[in-house]
């Protein structure tokens, strides 16, 4: 009878073992926060891609997608260990794998810190070592000033903002060998999105990140005014960024006016936000700018292909 019981013990450890494993995938992908992650791999393979000459190295294009790759997911990974007490106190971030116990935090800095030296060896042997600088300077910022800062001041916002618009520029450089103006144009279109973007988001869920110790400005600004027209304001600004790209050569009229005309209607929710600074219309402004990036990048590769076309058409 001991060893049935012994052997009913033992297959059912295993069976909780296996369960986890099959669970372990979708773990690491809410640890390295896949979707946002891809999100970042197509600004910076469009970074690529902008400054690239007519014949793209598409070898060198992989191996920057790669690399990039594994240094988001590894801020991603060694943010989560950082704010794994204050994910627990706040209802959208209880169930990532830290605080929900799917893994430990000594687990997740090992994943996070491999990733790190794999992302920036990828980037250095395919692509060049600015651009595995620049990729390791992304995760030093994120990790270890802008995570801290959330907790300490509502200008931890702009700190992410300068995190998120480095990504192009790894690209770019990967491309050129040295910072670009055209590199440095998306990376700045990058800085302006992500603000209303993530002032928005900070708003809808002031409360939420308030119980969690974040300083956020909605937290200080309880009517809404500054966060709204600061919302606002960088949506506006998106417009004679998206015009800059287009005076400097690297997009032509067709993304001038339509850039133009997807930044004013942006604005536009901004502006419904400013004017009712309630969670309806900030939700709005959020699924606008979700909505307002990737159709961004699409024509700006669009526009690119229609140029070389014309170019080497002689049209």
């Amino acid at each position: 009878m001991e060893n049935v019981a012994k052997t009913t013990q033992s297959a059912s450890f295993s069976e909780r073992e296996l369960e986890v494993n099959k669970k372990l995938p979708g773990v690491y992908c809410e640890l390295t926060k896949i979707r946002l992650s891809a999100l970042v791999v197509v600004t910076t393979a469009v970074g690529f891609i902008m400054v690239s000459p007519a014949a793209i190295d598409w070898l060198m294009l992989l191996w920057t997608v790669l690399g990039t790759t594994c240094c988001a997911g590894a801020a991603a990974a060694l943010n989560q260990v950082i704010e794994r007490s204050r994910d627990s106190k706040m209802h959208r971030t209880q169930q990532r794998p830290l605080p929900s116990g799917h893994l430990s935090a000594a687990h997740a800095f090992v994943i996070g810190v491999v990733l790190s030296y794999i992302g920036v060896a990828i980037l250095s042997f395919g692509a060049n070592i600015e651009a595995a600088g620049i990729a390791l300077l992304t995760i030093l910022l994120y990790v270890l000033i802008y995570t801290p800062l959330k907790a300490r001041t509502s200008l931890n916002t702009i700190i992410g903002a300068v995190v998120g618009a480095l990504p192009p520029l790894i690209g770019s450089v990967a491309a050129y060998g040295t910072i670009e103006t055209g590199g440095l144009i998306i990376a700045g279109i990058l800085f302006v999105w992500q603000l209303p973007h993530f002032l928005s988001l900070a708003w809808m869920y002031k409360e939420d990140y308030a119980r969690g110790g974040f300083k956020m400005l909605p937290a200080i600004d309880a009517s809404g005014g500054l966060t709204s027209r600061a919302s606002l304001m960088t949506c506006l600004l998106l417009v004679p960024l998206s015009l800059l790209l287009t005076l400097t050569g690297f997009t032509g009229v067709l993304f001038a006016i339509s850039g133009s005309l997807l930044s004013i209607w942006l604005s536009a929710r901004a502006y419904s936000f400013w004017k009712k600074r309630d969670d309806a219309s900030a939700r709005k402004l959020f699924f606008g700018t979700i909505m307002y990036l990737p159709i961004l990048l699409g024509l700006m590769l669009l526009d690119r292909e229609t140029i070389q076309w014309i170019e080497l058409t002689g049209m």
